[in-house]
């Protein structure tokens, strides 16, 4: 049996000690509130990264190591993350991200390599 997006969450939630949003929330701001009872393997390429994306909600840790998480992503996604990053850094958190795109919020700073 394939795990459904809220499964994946619950499973991810569990693993790393929780403490954040439930599924349903987490999946809601990424806009997948409709894809919750589905198994993971039927959601679209960008719909996983979403459902991805939501476990940073769903077990928050201070420090977000990402690389290329606006890939498979459309605008309207994009929004949506850059509003979840804007929220954590507001609340202390920071974010280390290895991306050939603009993130889409103000405070940023670059290392170009």
């Amino acid at each position: 049996n394939a795990l459904t997006a809220r499964e994946n969450l619950l499973f991810w939630s569990a693993m790393l000690g929780g403490g954040g949003l439930e599924p349903e929330a987490a999946l809601g701001r990424f806009g997948l509130a409709h894809v919750a009872p589905l198994p993971f393997g039927w959601l679209s390429a960008g719909q996983r990264r979403r459902v991805s994306l939501a476990r940073l909600l769903v077990a928050p840790r201070p420090l977000w190591l990402l690389d290329e998480p606006m890939t498979a992503l459309d605008q309207a996604s994009r929004i949506r993350f850059a509003q979840a990053m804007r929220a954590h850094c507001a609340e202390g958190g920071l974010i280390v991200v290895a991306t050939h795109e603009p993130l889409g919020f103000e405070t940023t700073r670059e290392l170009a390599l």
